[in-house]
């Protein structure tokens, strides 16, 4: 995946340099918002935390609070996320989606069926860190039933490596029997295997059990679960096939219809800028017939839109 970002490292970079025209940006009367945007979406994340310790050397100040003390709405949100180490960013977001007021399982369900294993292993380990609560209790303690053995068993990170041959029609028979070949549905083999399995492995079954049922596996999902346990279900399956296509399909859900789901907009992009947009918007393309620059463009406005186009950093029409 390496070199699938639009943002990379600037190859020129003086931290100092760069410091001193935040300070410059926010000094005085009027922020000057263009030059902060325009930096902050030409660096990577790590220069941005060398730019954040540098300001903080320069001139005594806190970077992340000036930058909020100076922007406001959707915008701030954008670039304090920009600002924000990606574990760390995962982190808070997981914390502030158990720990608010009712429980946000979008966020839940992003954020573990697209992380690899590792990932999931230093989120779990940085949480304790954090927090010193365990993150598998909380979650465990704010979810319930089949939503939540899946996420306490993606929480293991301990799926399977590579393909095991000998048990793709198997595991295609027991997805067939435990959903689309009996009446009701026993929804623990559906969290069982596609809890455990490695995404090759997966892949293989889906075609195995479209050979056999008839029916691609999301498909059936939809038709055997609901709720909560169908999205996350749903998620694992798409980020088994693939992951750039599970962000274009939820930035497309983002921006589609009435009003714009915000959050998951920043997140998404935000997170993914340096790992795989270049994917994610030729995913978009194929998937939407239109760019995903052109739908941040029609749903976004100010120094918010912006910002998101030069994450986006290019138009696919």
């Amino acid at each position: 995946m390496a070199g699938r970002g639009t943002i990379k490292a600037s190859a020129n970079f003086k931290a100092e340099e760069d410091a001193g025209t935040l300070y410059k940006a926010m000094k005085g009367l009027g922020t000057d918002e263009d030059s902060i945007l325009q930096l902050l979406t030409s660096r990577s994340n790590a220069q941005r935390q060398l730019i954040k310790a540098s300001y903080k050397t320069l001139h005594g100040k806190d970077l992340i609070a000036d930058l909020k003390g100076e922007l406001g709405g959707k915008f701030e949100t954008l670039i304090v996320a920009l600002m924000t180490p990606p574990l760390a960013y995962d982190v808070e977001a997981l914390r502030n989606a158990i720990k608010g007021a009712g429980t946000d399982e979008t966020v839940l369900v992003e954020i573990l069926a697209s992380r690899t294993c590792q990932q999931i292993k230093d989120i779990v380990a940085a949480y304790r860190q954090e927090y010193d609560d365990s993150l598998e209790e909380d979650i465990a303690g704010d979810t319930s039933g089949h939503f939540k053995r899946l996420l306490v068993i993606l929480l293991q990170a301990s799926r399977q490596q590579g393909v095991q041959s000998n048990t793709i029609e198997a595991d295609a028979q027991a997805l067939f029997k435990a959903g689309e070949s009996k009446f009701g549905t026993d929804e623990q083999a559906f969290v069982t295997i596609l809890g455990n399995r490695s995404a090759e492995h997966l892949r293989k079954v889906f075609d195995a059990y479209m050979k056999l049922a008839g029916y691609e596996m999301e498909e059936s999902i939809k038709r055997e679960t609901s709720g909560n346990l169908e999205s996350l279900l749903l998620a694992v399956v798409r980020c088994a096939r693939s992951v750039p296509a599970y962000f274009a399909e939820t930035l497309y859900y983002s921006m589609k219809g009435a009003g714009t789901d915000d959050n998951t907009l920043i997140r998404v992009m935000a997170t993914r800028s340096e790992v795989d947009m270049m994917d994610i918007r030729a995913h978009y393309r194929r998937l939407f017939a239109g760019s995903l620059h052109t739908a941040i463009k029609g749903d976004t406005s100010g120094d918010y839109r912006k910002a998101l186009l030069l994450l986006c950093a290019g138009d696919d029409e």
